[in-house]
């Protein structure tokens, strides 16, 4: 399978060092450039992030789909907000729309506190309950040629059918990402890919061995996708440095809050660790933001950096998402230095593979 490259967007201009991407207000015009940058610079996809605050994630995308040609959307969702029934014909719709271009990231809530502001007063673990309902209702809304009903302990349904069916058959790829068992056992069930933080080899060697066994349970394989945040230049010393300026930067906005979630959890216990794992993944940036979302960075030349990503994809993981702390300006460059090395190394690792079998 060719290596996937998934960048992320955002809706207005940021200020500083950029952990987040999603918050504030909208630009139009803004947007637009953000994605159109992403297809230039090759990138396969891009996420569109959700938080309880922020621009609605399938009208971004749609608007930034309208503006590009190729360029597919990772739509950020969290189930139970709207109906079930409801949320596969939006899918539909937007898959239809953009001839499958799309692809959905599902996600729980990064807290109770957060969630609540959304009138949702589930406690997270009942939500990968109901997340679990929320996707079989789904797929056989995706699917089925009559009415079906469904009842659970979070939704009954009956007679759901639906005029529109997804472009891509049976629907657009599932994406779902997390640590605790409550998460691990939902995404077993239904992701088609399983969202991985940067973690050293090992554990992620484990993590893919752990996940893939949980997935046969139910007769899924699914793959994998690990995030990144890259800091590369020309000389691997220039490099460190504007690692640790980024850091700086970032330390000058306050002191890190405590990990809202499990992965946070992981990733704050790595960091006290050691701040350097496997000679590139760098974990200061995650200890000084608490571990908030994709804070794992890989520092060097750009031969160093797509040469730390290439382990991880010997590993099994076909999918990396891969941003900056400046968020424009670091896809040009991405696109410039880091893609098509990392693509190469891709094809050159599929071709050993090939070789050997």
């Amino acid at each position: 399978m060719p290596v996937r490259l998934i960048g992320m967007i955002g809706v207005a201009p940021p200020h500083g060092a950029t952990v987040h991407v999603i918050k504030g207000g909208i630009s139009a015009a803004y947007l637009t450039d953000f994605a159109r940058a992403h297809e230039r610079s090759g990138f396969d996809m891009v996420l569109v992030g959700y938080t309880s605050s922020s621009a609605e994630g399938f009208n971004v995308a749609m608007y930034a789909a309208m503006r590009t040609e190729r360029l597919a959307y990772l739509i950020a969702h969290r189930p139970g907000l709207v109906a079930p029934t409801l949320a596969a014909r939006k899918v539909a719709t937007f898959d239809v729309l953009t001839e499958g271009r799309m692809a959905l990231h599902i996600i729980a809530g990064l807290s109770d506190e957060e969630q609540r502001s959304e009138g949702d007063f589930l406690p997270k673990q009942d939500r990968y309950r109901r997340g679990s309902e929320y996707l079989e209702i789904m797929r056989r809304t995706w699917t089925a040629e009559a009415p079906f009903d469904f009842a659970g302990a979070f939704y009954n349904v009956r007679g759901a059918i639906a005029d529109v069916k997804p472009y891509q058959k049976p629907h657009p790829l599932i994406f779902f990402g997390g640590s605790s068992e409550g998460a691990l056992a939902m995404g077993a069930e239904h992701c088609d890919v399983f969202a991985l933080f940067g973690e050293p080899l090992d554990e992620t060697r484990e993590r893919i061995a752990d996940f893939r066994r949980r997935a046969a349970a139910f007769g899924r394989a699914p793959t994998f996708n690990i995030s990144f945040r890259p800091i590369v230049a020309e000389r691997e010393d220039a490099a460190w440095d504007k690692a640790r300026a980024i850091l700086r930067e970032i330390e000058r906005g306050g002191p890190p809050t405590h990990p809202a979630d499990q992965s946070g959890r992981r990733l704050m216990a790595l960091a006290a660790r050691a701040d350097v794992h496997d000679e590139r993944l760098w974990m200061p940036i995650a200890r000084a933001t608490g571990a908030l979302g994709n804070t794992s960075c890989l520092v060097g030349t750009p031969e160093q950096v797509a040469g730390a990503i290439l382990k991880y994809y010997r590993l099994g993981v076909a999918s990396f998402l891969i941003r900056g702390f400046d968020p424009y300006n670091d896809t040009i460059e991405f696109g410039r230095e880091l893609i098509p090395r990392i693509r190469a190394g891709a094809a050159e690792i599929d071709r050993e593979a090939t070789a050997a079998a």
